[in-house]
């Protein structure tokens, strides 16, 4: 059963929900940051990535955000990871960044570049990828592998366009950067998250390669 904490420390206190492995034991620990809407979106799939034997740890993007106090929010999603360190279930070691929407920005953006002595692994669901703005200097600093998930449809906001997404597929090829592109035709945002947009098939595929990635990547 989930477990809500809200972790006080020196940063500002950014709340964090545990969705502990099947075996209630220790675990890998896997950090999954929200998109815009907020965790609760996002608790279903975080949950089927804790029955694969992960300790997951779901955050709410827009806390980290408001809560960085002039940091950077590559230093305030490192502090985030650090938070869930603390949790009953994780085990040490190099976590998985998984993230979704505005938490898949933050997640590709910072995961594999400036955060590798922490991440392992990032795993990006239609992530914004806007803010990108210089595309080759992201793919040259990229260290640790991303799968990256993408409609071919999302042109939610115009935040994560298909073309973008192509765009920084084609640069971390050049850079021979360890980052694999996975679309769905037809596919638009928050293909994830149940409502009008949902896809079952695009979920579970997306879901499957997140999986193999972790068992790589992180290990069980």
């Amino acid at each position: 059963m989930a477990t809500l904490f809200a972790v006080l420390a020196l940063q500002p206190a950014t709340a964090q929900e545990e969705i502990p492995p099947p075996s209630g034991g220790k675990a890998r620990l896997v950090v999954v940051l929200s998109g815009a809407t907020g965790s609760g979106n996002y608790r279903t799939i975080s949950s089927r990535i804790a029955a694969l034997g992960y300790d997951v740890v779901l955050f709410d993007s827009n806390a980290i955000i408001k809560g960085r106090q002039g940091r950077s929010l590559s230093e305030a999603t490192a502090a985030a990871i650090e938070q869930a360190r603390k949790m009953p279930h994780a085990l040490p070691g190099k976590v998985a960044l998984v993230g979704f929407s505005q938490g898949g920005g933050m997640a590709l953006g910072y995961g594999p570049t400036a955060l590798t002595d922490q991440v392992a692994v990032v795993a990006a669901w239609y992530p914004q990828t806007s803010e990108f703005k210089d595309v080759p200097g992201w793919a040259a600093r990229v260290r640790a592998p991303v799968v990256m998930f993408a409609g071919t449809a999302d042109e939610y906001k115009f935040c994560c366009m298909i073309a973008k997404a192509q765009e920084i597929a084609s640069a971390a090829k050049a850079a021979n950067a360890p980052f694999e592109l996975t679309t769905y035709p037809g596919i638009r945002h928050g293909f994830s998250i149940p409502g009008s947009d949902y896809n079952a098939g695009a979920t579970d595929d997306a879901l499957a390669r997140t999986a193999a990635a972790l068992k790589r990547y992180l290990g069980d």
